[in-house]
């Protein structure tokens, strides 16, 4: 176990934040429960070189224990939602690794109101790092540990879950590889070229459909561009298995339905839909969740609208786990998946150097919401339209089928 907690944190700190070769002050978001694992990362990061480590430490219970007894006045300035030390670390130039491990189900007799209020001051909070990471420049990365908490909630059944969800992260992260660094190298060449090629065919409609009842017309900006994992010398995801691109803001009209759990704030949401038109969500339908889903969209004027399309097929390690990890980052890359709320200036033409009032124009949407969901399904099936009117089946049975044809 300790030796592939020790390649784990090389991969976090050397190929997907790049210390190795850039080292610069670095912040570490992670819930204390992880303490073990993180005095590995600490270790091997001070190996390195890195003079400078903040720990952002996190406790779901006490993040419990405020939501219930705070005035929400008392909330926003809460460390664990007021999140300005990130501002003063982007300063610095640091790099960023945030690390999860929801306790699924512990927030469930919090108000929707307060589940949307904090989530919001998490995002908001840190304006200047917000805007460094949208444009990729600082390195980031997201990626899972295994706590008690969390690992009781993906496997119920084992005698010892939190070892069971360190093995799932070491399966999914490729740690059971020899090398996972040259691995993931060669992961993310095969995922920029399929992004890449996306580019090429550069698409006008993406037409989603599947037996749960989704039947979705995405539109894309004309200026659109397609990116996969590999577009700096950082991985932002840790696993990765998605390309993704910005849709066009008023360009979504039809019913798209989740295919997997989604956890929000620290809430279980399960078995909804999204209908929309011209890009706006108009109707929620949802059998656990509506309440928080209604308050999220109204976060801010453009929390309704949606601001990423990422493709990823059904046949994927992750997926192919069958493991509900009620986790954005995994089942996220175990199904193609949409966002609402802001999309990425990076996906669109020169969108780095545009302002608010300039994306908004070109259609990309900004919003201080960005909450992915997923929505693909073993038969998803997207059908392509190109500017002049060709079409080209995207996905099959889903999976990709672009490099078919």
């Amino acid at each position: 176990m300790k030796e592939n907690l020790e390649k784990y944190a090389d991969l976090l700190l050397i190929r997907c934040l790049n210390l190795k070769e850039d080292i610069r002050p670095l912040l570490i978001s992670a819930p204390v429960k992880a303490i073990d694992f993180l005095e590995i990362l600490a270790h091997r990061a001070y190996e390195l070189g890195v003079q400078d480590i903040y720990f952002d430490f996190e406790d779901d219970g006490l993040k419990h224990e405020q939501l219930l007894h705070l005035e929400n006045q008392h909330l926003l300035n809460s460390p664990f939602w007021n999140k300005k030390i990130f501002d003063e670390y982007a300063k610095k130039n640091a790099a960023f690794l945030m690390l999860y491990s929801d306790d699924v189900e512990l927030m469930k007799d919090v108000p929707a109101d307060k589940i949307s209020l904090t989530s919001h001051q998490f995002r908001v909070s840190r304006p200047l790092y917000k805007k460094l990471q949208s444009t990729d420049s600082i390195p980031w990365c997201i990626a899972i540990v295994s706590t008690p908490g969390y690992a009781r909630t993906v496997f119920p059944q084992e005698k010892n879950p939190v070892e069971a969800m360190w093995n799932a992260i070491f399966h999914c992260c490729l740690i059971d590889k020899e090398n996972p660094i040259s691995a993931w190298d060669e992961k993310v060449k095969r995922i920029d070229n399929r992004a890449n090629l996306m580019n090429q065919y550069h698409f006008r409609y993406l037409h989603y459909e599947n037996r749960l009842g989704t039947d979705l017309r995405i539109e894309l900006p004309k200026n659109h561009i397609w990116l996969g994992s590999g577009e700096g010398d950082f991985i932002s995801n840790m696993p990765t298995e998605e390309i993704y691109t910005s849709p066009l803001r008023t360009g979504i009209n039809g019913i798209v339905y989740s295919a997997r759990p989604l956890v929000y704030g620290g809430s279980l949401i399960e078995n909804f839909a999204f209908e929309v038109k011209d890009g706006k969500i108009v109707g929620i339908q949802a059998e656990k969740g509506k309440e928080i889903l209604e308050s999220m969209i109204q976060s801010d004027e453009n929390a309704c609208y949606f601001g990423e399309v990422a493709l990823v097929d059904n046949d994927s390690p992750i997926s192919n786990t069958g493991i509900i990890y009620y986790e954005t980052l995994y089942d996220e890359n175990a199904s193609c998946h949409l966002a609402v709320g802001a999309g990425f200036p990076k996906c669109y033409e020169n969108g780095i150097h545009l302002e608010k009032d300039e994306l908004l124009a070109a259609g990309v949407n900004v919003s201080s919401v960005h909450t992915d969901f997923m929505v693909g399904t073993p038969d998803l099936k997207i059908i392509g339209t190109t500017w002049d009117g060709r079409e080209y089946t995207v996905f099959e049975n889903g999976n990709f089928a672009l490099e078919k044809q």
